[in-house]
């Protein structure tokens, strides 16, 4: 060992936690001599008592009668050694020697005189003595002989489980149960001779005990383990012993049998109906469980279950109902029955328990069980007497079962009552009818209003029959005339009975006024054409439409006509002829007729003439225009302050000056045509015509109207073209 394990690493750092970049310290070195200098020492001592040390070595301290007994004794020095039990010098027979530091002890076949303290004694070379000792036991047993491992008890006996053991020396019993020793005071307890006693056993009494000997004081132990059964007779009870069930392809129905009892019993059953193996009966894997399956009423009885060990056997018995659900049928499922006839329809029901039958209204929810009067039942037939319009309706035919009930509907229609408080209000050359309430249906719903009337009781009724869902309304009738009407309902069954008469006046007819075309706000373009139209009297009778046409102002031309509905509130066309004349008529309609029309003339734009300028054509038409503005100038001052480059031309050709332009004079400067508008109230339009911007020729023309009074003479005699003058 290196006396200064350090020196090598004094110019190096300690290892970078404690002592980083810290040398080697003298002290340390100091301290390292001074404790290689007591380890030493301690050698020399270790090796001085491993001289004197001695040891009994054993195969085992305790020993089996007949087994062998080796005993090695190490002095660790040389020396004279020698053997004693319990103080008594051995023969030598049974010591040998090994070697100078050693020797052994064998006993071939051990007994129990052989037990005991043997001592290894040496008398080293050194003139040093010393000796060791060691314990020696040897046993007999212990055994279980005669001991019974099995044991069956029936539960609520008294049973015994003895134990049976020999041995030497003294042999201590025990007994566990699991892993600890069995409850005594209660039903188990122990004899002296070591036999566990059961009162009244009971089933958690079952199980393995284990009986367990030990040599006293050694660990020396063997244990048997002894089976306790406790015997228990089957029982056996339905877990319901009563058991209701529908019958159906969908039925299903478990029996579950509840078994006890040890060794575990053997089921079986005994079933009212033929057991078919893979059948609507089917069982688990016990046999405690049986399903039946689509139940029919054949499953219906007893049904025994037997539990069944060596023991003895035991039995339970469930009560299987089955039942089938009410079921109803009738003869007829809808009857058509007139006013004042008889109508029967049978009913059957069937099911188990046999249900009862009850007819019902289902109109007002009575029950009829009356086997007399007008309406009656008689053997499950619900029969009515001369069947009124209260009559109809649905009624039901219940089966009513202790497990359910079912029912089936019967529609019995018949046709309506007459219509109550009717009352009855004339129009133009109309009548209209109020219902207050609807007239009583016969079973089924009225579809339809029969109409009828006639001026006097000389001449056939006529009639219009009108849908219920419309207004009850006779129009086209004659006015300021007196007319006597009535009205019946229909349903599916029929026309029902009509009302009682009414006497009513109808008023006079009346047609609607013309409608206004408003020209002030009117639009005319190359092809289109705008104007608003305004609503006028109706003629007490809401308008059905308008009546529009329009043609070229030629007589070639052919009238084009429109249907507008009532509520537009202006006129347009399109795909007008560009720069052509046209005339427009346009009636407002209602039931009693046509008004008047109103009239309305006039023209469109002439189409643009469209094709590419070049710079020379923009040059050209800049010139032009500047010609023409001088021209307009020179004009200008010609006529009214006689100068310019004209009156200078006329002056030098003519010798004379050009006359000046006075107002009132019939000269423009240009002539714009116009054709005239009509109206029903007989005025005539005088119009001026202004340029807008169109939609597709760039120009839109918008007239816009000013009224006049028409004189007699344009009464007579009507001029369609109108001059428009600059104002």
């Amino acid at each position: 060992m290196d006396p200064f394990p350090y020196e090598g690493v004094q110019n190096k750092p300690w290892d970078g936690r404690s002592r980083a970049s810290q040398p080697w310290k003298k002290s340390d070195k100091m301290f390292a001599v001074t404790m290689t200098k007591v380890m030493a020492i301690f050698l020399l001592q270790l090796v001085y008592s491993t001289d004197a040390k001695m040891d009994i070595i054993t195969s085992k301290q305790d020993v089996h009668v007949g087994d062998a007994l080796l005993l090695l004794c190490k002095a660790g020095g040389e020396g004279q050694i020698t053997w004693q039990r319990d103080g008594q010098d051995i023969d030598e027979e049974f010591i040998s020697s090994v070697d100078e530091s050693s020797s052994k002890l064998v006993i071939k076949s051990a007994t129990l005189e052989d037990a005991g303290r043997y001592t290894c004694l040496c008398d080293f070379d050194n003139g040093h003595m010393d000796d060791v000792q060691t314990q020696i036991y040897v046993y007999e047993g212990p055994s279980f002989e005669g001991t019974a491992t099995y044991h069956e008890f029936l539960e609520g006996t008294d049973g015994a489980a003895p134990c049976r053991v020999s041995g030497q020396p003294a042999v201590e019993v025990r007994w566990l149960y699991g892993k600890e020793s069995p409850s005594q005071g209660q039903n188990i307890r122990r004899l002296p001779d070591n036999t566990l006693v059961f009162e009244k056993v009971k089933r958690q009494d079952a199980g393995t005990y284990v009986c367990q000997a030990q040599i006293r004081g050694r660990p020396v132990s063997k244990q048997l383990s002894i089976s306790i059964v406790v015997n228990v007779p089957p029982t056996a009870h339905m877990k319901e012993e009563v058991k209701k069930v529908m019958a159906g392809a969908e039925s299903n129905v478990t029996l579950l049998c509840l078994v006890d009892g040890h060794p575990k019993p053997n089921i079986t059953w005994s079933v009212p109906a033929s057991y078919e193996p893979g059948g609507h009966h089917q069982f688990n894997s016990d046999g405690s469980q049986l399903t039946i399956r689509s139940v029919v009423g054949d499953d219906h009885g007893e049904y025994i279950c037997t539990a069944s060990n060596k023991m003895g056997e035991s039995s339970a018995t469930a009560m299987l109902h089955v039942f089938e659900a009410p079921e109803v049928s009738l003869s007829v499922e809808v009857q058509n029955v007139s006013v004042g006839q008889s109508v029967a329809v049978a009913c059957n029901v069937s099911g188990l328990p046999q249900p009862d039958l009850r007819w019902i209204n289902k109109r007002n929810g009575q029950t009829l069980d009356s086997p007399s009067g007008r309406i009656r039942v008689e053997g499950g037939v619900l029969v009515i007497d001369e069947i009124a319009p209260s009559d109809g309706g649905l009624y039901s035919c219940m089966a009513v079962g202790l497990i359910g009930n079912a029912s089936r509907d019967v529609a019995i229609h018949t046709q309506p009552g007459p219509p109550p408080y009717l009352s009855v209000s004339s129009g133009p050359a109309s009548v209209f009818f109020s219902l207050k309430t609807l007239p009583v249906n016969g079973g089924t719903p009225i579809t339809h209003f029969v109409l009828q009337w006639r001026q006097n009781a000389d001449v056939e009724w006529q009639e219009v029959t009108v849908p219920a869902s419309d207004g009850l309304a006779v129009t086209s009738l004659m006015p300021y005339t007196l007319y006597t009407l009535r009205l019946a309902a229909v349903n599916a069954a029929g026309r029902g009975q009509f009302s009682d008469t009414n006497t009513v006046r109808t008023l006079g007819r009346r047609e609607p006024d013309s409608p206004v075309l408003l020209c002030d706000e009117m639009k005319v373009g190359g092809d289109s054409f705008f104007i608003p139209l305004k609503h006028t009297d109706n003629g007490d009778t809401p308008l059905l439409h308008y009546n529009l046409r329009y043609r070229e102002d030629n007589d070639r031309a052919e009238w084009k006509e429109k249907r507008l509905s009532a509520d537009v509130n202006s006129v347009g066309l399109t795909g007008l002829t560009f720069g052509s004349d046209y005339q427009l008529e346009i009636v407002s309609v209602n039931a009693n007729g046509s008004s008047a029309p109103a009239t309305f003339n006039f023209t469109t734009a002439a189409k643009p003439v469209r094709g590419s300028m070049t710079k020379g054509s923009v040059a050209g038409i800049v010139m032009v225009i500047f010609l023409l503005v001088f021209l307009v100038v020179d004009a200008t001052c010609c006529y009214k302050n006689r100068c310019g480059l004209l009156m200078s031309i006329s002056v030098k050709l003519f010798g004379k000056k050009v006359p000046e332009l006075r107002e009132g004079d019939g000269a423009t400067n240009g002539e714009v045509k116009m054709n005239g508008m009509s109206t029903p109230r007989g005025q005539r339009h005088h119009m001026e015509v202004q340029t807008l911007p169109s939609k597709e020729e760039g120009t839109l023309t918008e007239v816009t109207c000013d009224k006049a009074s028409l004189t007699k003479h344009e009464k007579t005699q009507p001029d369609r073209n109108v001059a428009a003058t600059d104002a």
